[in-house]
């Protein structure tokens, strides 16, 4: 039986046993008052005090009569209210028996009613976990291959410094080598730290202009995009965001440098900010429309053409995207197949 027809089984029996809560209310009375004690029938100068009391308001003992007929009557249904909860009790160790090892199991409900609903949220409900299970597994796997590839190098530079004497040259090439592997080492590390740091939300917001802090950043670019031959125009309208700082830098400091490093000898950078989002364009390298999106994936990296040859740890747009969840944002890239990316990013809740 379904948990509708027992809830309404449930109730009709409610129903019809209040008809008779009086009746039985009444039929308690008569007995009291025939058959009770005689020093507690009726107030009477041989009755106790506390009777005298109760009998002489004459509702009392009604009251008294309808509280415990209500009250075996709740009692004798009590059996029955379990009986029409089962079902829910039945999906308990369905769901306590859930865990890493066995996301894939699914209820999938059969039925029509609202159990086969909430079996079927439930189900939809495991299945964003196992996503971002997975994702994790993925990451945290992505984040062991990327960081022991630059280890076993260092190893080998320090291996080869070891077994060999070397001259002051060799030696100069082998600190930088591992000067650049630390390096590389450090940006990694530095990368996954903000990518936790967003990941956990925002512990304060605060009112902040979002043009400022792409001006600024722009401005601290400005000298590389010279060097690298790249301009850029920009169309700063005031915009104030709720957030945090820190992470607002780190946002549009990763899109710029993206725009930069993907970019081309003589070629532009278009900076908007206003109408409650943030638009950033690059020409550059031929981005393949459908994989636009994975480019917003951890350790995954555009293969083209570069000007900008300092690497990185392949978590730009990963930590860019985590940034803008936790303002609230969403952030979308699109590309024609040709001549670069762009890269908006829209503020649900901007303030006035």
């Amino acid at each position: 039986m379904t948990l509708r027809r027992r809830i309404l089984l449930f109730g009709a029996v409610l129903l019809i046993g209040s008809l008779f809560v009086g009746r039985a209310a009444e039929l308690l009375l008569f007995f009291w008052r025939e058959f009770g004690p005689s020093w507690c029938v009726a107030p009477s100068p041989e009755s106790t005090y506390v009777c005298r009391q109760i009998f002489r308001r004459p509702s009392i003992p009604s009251i008294l009569a309808v509280l415990i007929t209500v009250t075996l009557f709740l009692a004798a249904c009590y059996p029955l209210m379990r009986w029409c909860l089962r079902p829910l009790r039945d999906l308990v160790p369905v769901i306590a028996n859930v865990g890493p090892q066995n996301l894939g199991h699914r209820l999938r409900p059969t039925a029509h009613d609202e159990l086969a609903a909430v079996g079927r949220a439930i189900d939809e409900m495991m299945d964003r976990i196992a996503i971002g299970y997975e994702a994790q597994r993925r990451f945290a796997a992505d984040a062991s291959h990327e960081l022991r590839t630059p280890l076993a190098v260092q190893r080998t530079l320090i291996e080869v410094g070891l077994s060999r004497t070397l001259g002051e040259d060799q030696l100069a090439l082998l600190a930088a080598q591992l000067l650049e592997t630390n390096e590389r080492n450090e940006r990694l590390i530095e990368g996954l730290l903000v990518l936790s740091e967003s990941d956990r939300g925002l512990l304060s917001r605060t009112p902040l202009r979002l043009d400022h802090i792409t001006a600024e950043v722009l401005e601290a670019h400005s000298s590389r995009a010279a060097d690298a031959g790249v301009t850029i125009t920009r169309e700063l309208s005031p915009f104030t965001v709720p957030g945090e700082r820190v992470l607002l830098e780190r946002l549009v400091t990763n899109l710029v440098q993206n725009a930069l490093k993907y970019n081309r000898a003589g070629g532009t950078i278009t900076v908007r900010v206003g109408a409650s989002s943030l638009i950033i364009e690059n020409t550059g390298d031929d981005v393949p429309p459908d994989e636009v999106a994975a480019l917003f994936e951890p350790f995954r990296r555009l293969n083209g053409r570069r000007i900008d040859h300092s690497g990185g740890a392949g978590l730009g747009l990963a930590i860019a995207r985590s940034i803008t969840r936790a303002h609230d944002g969403i952030i979308t890239a699109s590309s024609t197949g040709k001549d670069g990316l762009r890269v908006e990013v829209s503020f649900r809740s901007p303030l006035p």
